[in-house]
């Protein structure tokens, strides 16, 4: 099986009987793409910002269902688009006990394994950490150097430009893993505490840096959410696949 890590894209390429037959497509661009007459036996896509926009299948919007059917595995998982916040406080109690629930449940011995390409439990709970610094400490509370050592920052950060100089590069013991997540999931309890619809609807800045997006405290808030779900669910589907 051929790599192609390049830069070079198809945007507004035309594909006309050509097999992608078990090719696996990482982190890029398909948002627009048109298909039509095409065979999709055993398709698998997913899209971390799916309930963004729109998925047509046949002609009928499938993101509701899709969503729909995420939530029901995960109660409280809909409050992370809540826009008040009781709804927030909620939303992140739920987070967490539905965290603690694997937590609980994962066998010491499996805390670091992983499938291929994908990240094993400690290091989700390190990025998580690193989501908290970005959107709690670095967009809410403007802290110039928000970020822990430990966290584990995205892939191909460096590519882009930002400087990954802070974090650790050695594999930190599962212990100082869980300790500093609990600090940062301690954070997060203690601002929602006292969160008020209108510090919510203050503006901020992109932590990731850019100037097409200004969020406010809320949206920020809503990130962190959406980050928890996204990684509980990924952690989920492959612990149960190494299981």
């Amino acid at each position: 099986m051929s790599t192609d890590s390049g830069t070079s894209d198809f945007e507004g390429a035309t594909f006309v009987r050509k097999s992608f037959k078990g090719a696996t497509l990482r982190s890029c661009d398909v948002s627009g793409v048109t298909m039509r007459s095409v065979d999709v036996g055993g398709l698998d896509i997913d899209s971390h910002d799916l309930f963004f926009g729109t998925l047509v299948v046949n002609g009928v919007d499938v993101v509701p269902f899709v969503e729909a059917e995420l939530n029901r595995p995960f109660p409280g998982r809909e409050l992370q688009s809540a826009q008040t916040p009781e709804g927030l406080r909620d939303g992140w109690v739920a987070a967490q006990v539905a965290w603690a629930e694997t937590l609980g449940g994962t066998p010491a011995e499996m805390v670091h394994a992983h499938v291929e390409h994908e990240w094993s439990l400690a290091q989700t709970l390190r990025h998580l950490v690193l989501a908290t610094d970005a959107w709690l400490g670095g967009g809410i509370m403007r802290l110039a150097q928000p970020f822990h050592e430990i966290g584990l920052i995205f892939t191909g950060a460096a590519e882009m430009g930002f400087d990954v100089s802070m974090f650790r590069t050695d594999e930190p013991s599962w212990e100082e893993i869980l300790d500093v997540r609990a600090g940062r999931q301690q954070m997060v309890t203690d601002f929602l505490a006292t969160a008020s619809p209108a510090l919510l609807a203050e503006e901020r800045d992109n932590p990731w840096g850019g100037d097409d997006w200004h969020p406010t405290v809320g949206d920020c808030v809503r990130v962190i959410l959406e980050e928890e779900w996204a990684h509980l669910r990924y952690i989920r589907r492959d612990l149960a696949l190494l299981a």
